[in-house]
């Protein structure tokens, strides 16, 4: 039987097999011209863009020393981000936004808000649970809660507006923290960490100090790296507990130490030198040559024995609960990593109920009036005096602060009569320091302070204003993960150009 060595199908010829080999050794040809040609540089180069449609920009990272100092895309003042984070939700109607129709339509139920919220049925409008007071000579009105934060309102540049994407706490630290509600993805530290490095080659790039009660909820995600490479995550530990036990043994002298270091450094080398262009092998050498040097390092920035009395006094060390007693002492850490020129540096106030007994955090469904007196007990005198420490030692020069919290509390309560449910729809944060406006204002909540009323801002905007504040183009510092070009702030995002200064 003869085969044809041509078909076709309605009209159209298929390929033959002549045509095939012909199709193929062009192919071939082709292929084998390109691979030359990209050989000699004589194509032109793929540049991929952004969401924003921008050509990113990847720090140059030296992989023998990926903690080196790099330089930022423009010239700004900040050099160093402070981030105070409060997990838990901080009610901004009970601290910083202040609200006078709730003290009017206290106890009643206006229409248009919920009848059912986060956590179930809602209750009342409630008025503040402390008294506000105009503070400052800008008048900022604060309540009686923070009294110590309240008397720096004036170097402080308010966000009113904010609003997030979730209402669950573990998916709301992720979002303020990453830009994303799922894990995995690169905390904001981590990014600036990446294109930054730190002037200090003998401590962390980025240290998280965690509350002395232990990790927030998302855990290590809020400081991770995700996808990043490892180098970039946060190192954890608090005064009161360091991250190794970096004392040398009383057997060994200083002598035969550094003896063994240098040993180890050289045969590091010599073995990186059998497989040259090994990024991940050259990480991991200069990851266990960091905590080399932090065996001298850290205990030293840690020993809080030359801290003078009145310092001591002034962050609250003694005199007051425990708990504030030890992240007071997380506040002196982090004014020394600071001032050793950690690049980022970011201190947590609460953590997960479920590390511990009792309050844990800023949670309030229920007696807020307890909850958040007993929050702000460990955190405000602490956290003001960090801040008036670093002024007065004229850091805030080239430190941007950030005191930040996932989302907001209801101007209602719930149906217990004592508590006030998550909002996502409106919550207050602060920056202050190197490149902000001092005693500002930015955005309004509406009269109850239950939606972002006027230029709402989103977590998005935040976090683009704080890497602009760093130095850094939200929309070009990039990582090219999984085919896609990803970025702290995803496809999203705008920088706040009113809060600059």
């Amino acid at each position: 039987m003869s085969h044809p060595e041509k078909l076709s199908f309605q009209g159209r010829k298929l390929l033959d097999r002549r045509n095939f080999l012909h199709t193929a050794g062009l192919s071939t040809a082709g292929i084998a011209l390109t691979s030359m040609l990209a050989a000699d540089g004589l194509l032109a180069e793929d540049k991929p863009l952004t969401a924003g449609g921008k050509s990113p920009i990847r720090p140059k990272i030296d992989p023998n020393n990926p903690y080196a100092a790099r330089a930022s895309h423009f010239e700004v003042p900040a050099k160093q981000v402070l981030v105070i984070y409060c997990p838990g939700a901080v009610s901004h109607i009970d601290t910083f936004d202040y609200k006078p129709a709730l003290t009017k339509l206290h106890g009643q139920k206006p229409p248009g808000l919920p009848a059912v919220t986060f956590e179930g049925p809602s209750g009342n409008i409630a008025k503040p649970f402390w008294d506000f007071k105009p503070r400052g000579e800008t008048g900022k009105m604060v309540s009686d809660l923070l009294p110590n934060l309240a008397e720096q309102v004036d170097d402080f540049c308010f966000f009113h507006a904010l609003s997030t994407d979730t209402s669950a706490h573990p998916q709301g630290e992720n979002f303020m923290n990453t830009g994303f509600t799922m894990e995995g993805f690169p905390s904001c530290g981590a990014w600036i960490t990446y294109a930054l490095g730190t002037e200090n080659q003998e401590l962390p790039a980025f240290v998280a100090i965690n509350d002395p009660r232990g990790l927030a909820r998302s855990g290590k995600n809020n400081f991770g790296n995700g996808f990043l490479p490892a180098a970039f995550q946060g190192t954890d530990f608090t005064a009161k507990n360091p991250p190794y036990n970096l004392q040398r043994p009383s057997g060994i002298s200083a002598q035969a130490d550094a003896g063994t270091i240098n040993l180890l450094q050289r045969l590091n080398a010599r073995h990186l030198e059998k497989y040259p262009g090994d990024a991940d092998l050259a990480g991991r050498i200069a990851s266990y040559e960091l905590a080399g040097k932090m065996q001298t390092s850290v205990p030293d920035v840690m020993d809080l024995a030359g801290e003078t009395k009145a310092t001591l006094n002034a962050y609250g060390v003694e005199g007051g609960s425990q708990l504030r007693g030890e992240y007071a002492k997380n506040c002196l850490l982090a004014r020394r990593l600071l001032e050793k020129g950690v690049r980022v540096v970011q201190l947590f106030n609460g953590s997960d109920p479920a590390g511990g007994n009792g309050i844990t955090n800023w949670d309030s469904h229920a007696n807020i009036a307890n909850t958040h007196a007993m929050q702000a007990e460990i955190m405000d005198q602490p956290t003001a005096a960090l801040i008036a420490d670093l002024k007065q030692r004229g850091m805030l020069e080239h430190t941007l602060i950030v005191w930040a919290t996932e989302f907001g509390r209801m101007p209602f309560l719930q149906a217990n009569g004592s508590g006030r449910d998550h909002n996502p729809g409106a919550f207050t944060c602060f920056m202050a320091g190197a490149g902000v406006k001092k005693g500002f204002s930015y955005g309004e909540s509406d009269e109850f302070g239950f939606k972002a009323a006027v230029n709402k801002t989103s977590v998005y905007d935040f976090n683009a204003t704080l890497l602009h504040l760093m130095g850094l183009d939200h929309e070009r510092l990039t990582f090219y993960h999984n085919g896609l070009e990803r970025r702290l702030t995803n496809v999203h995002g705008h920088v706040v150009n009113e809060v600059l200064a």
